[in-house]
């Protein structure tokens, strides 16, 4: 992400503009736009140019503009106009109690994400060990895996990805959780490739929000235009990377580990069988926060 703009910038030209100036073009250009949420992107589009943020930012709106809080603030209200998607505009988002930075090369973290981390943190607080140890597997921003490590202070967290690019990410990501972080390993390579095979048997936790659509499936245009289709597109049915996953959890997991996967809701009861099919003695699918089937949970091979 770019700097903020310092306190020692000049104003922004000699027609002096405040941020309360351009918070108003701002709303109305994203008015314009049809933005979900105009007033709410507009305030966080000028706290990113002003670096005026949270209980900061109403007494600087008065403030006046510096050049190169104008310029960020061009670009990123351009960027906008194109259709990009605000996450990647702004550079951040938040997840659950991160702050984390994304670009194109990772998907945009979404709410059905926490639910997921939400339960990989469940299962982690059933084990009573000093020291318990994660697997989050196609890791891209590293939101799950982080979200992890940040949230129970006994766990041992690998994060990792096939993508150098988006292990970029996650290593930015990391060096942003401060002391949690030393807790962190990062491994780059596909599904259970990347996992040193000292590890088999030994891990509480195997989490992935991996790739799940279908070739031909349909998408909405700005998914499919910004994100990346490696991280979204699986194969010919959409479960080609999960079954994979779903295949060899079970010799990585330790007596009572779990394995914890985001789906889609049409997915869910496939994925159950092959849970099954693996040896997996308890399964359940569990339901985002808007009540559509989420998450596979399986405990345990028989």
């Amino acid at each position: 992400m770019e700097p903020g703009p310092s306190s020692g910038d000049p104003p922004a030209d000699e027609e002096t503009v405040t941020w309360r100036e351009l918070h108003r073009e701002a709303l109305s250009r994203l008015e314009r736009l049809e933005a979900d949420s105009p007033a709410q992107e507009a305030r966080w589009i000028v706290e990113v140019a002003s670096g005026h943020e949270g209980t900061r930012y109403l007494s600087g709106l008065d403030a006046l503009c510096t050049r190169r809080g104008v310029a960020r603030f061009d670009r990123m209200m351009s960027r906008r106009e194109m259709g990009e998607p605000l996450q990647y505009v702004l550079g951040r988002w938040g997840f659950r109690t991160l702050d984390l930075f994304v670009d194109r090369r990772v998907l945009i973290p979404r709410p059905e994400t926490e639910v997921v981390a939400q339960v990989a943190l469940d299962e982690l607080g059933r084990h009573e060990a000093a020291v318990v140890f994660a697997i989050d597997l196609g890791t891209g921003s590293g939101a799950i895996g982080l979200s992890l490590v940040v949230e129970d202070l006994r766990s041992q967290v690998l994060l990792t990805d096939v993508s150098p690019d988006a292990l970029a990410v996650a290593r930015a990501n990391l060096a942003g959780v401060g002391r949690p972080g030393a807790r962190v390993t990062i491994a780059e390579g596909p599904w259970f490739a990347a996992v040193d095979p000292s590890l088999r048997g030994q891990v509480h936790v195997v989490v992935s929000n991996p790739p799940y659509v279908a070739a031909d499936e349909e998408l909405p245009a700005v998914v499919r235009e910004w994100e990346p289709a490696g991280a979204l597109v699986a194969g010919q049915t959409g479960l080609e990377d999960a079954e994979v996953i779903i295949g060899e959890a079970g010799g990585w997991l330790c007596d009572g580990g779990a394995l914890v996967v985001e789906l889609a809701p049409h997915q869910l009861q496939e994925a159950a069988a092959l849970a099954r099919d693996a040896g997996f003695a308890d399964v359940e699918i569990l339901a985002d926060q808007l009540g559509r089937d989420r998450v596979l949970r399986a405990r345990g091979t028989s």
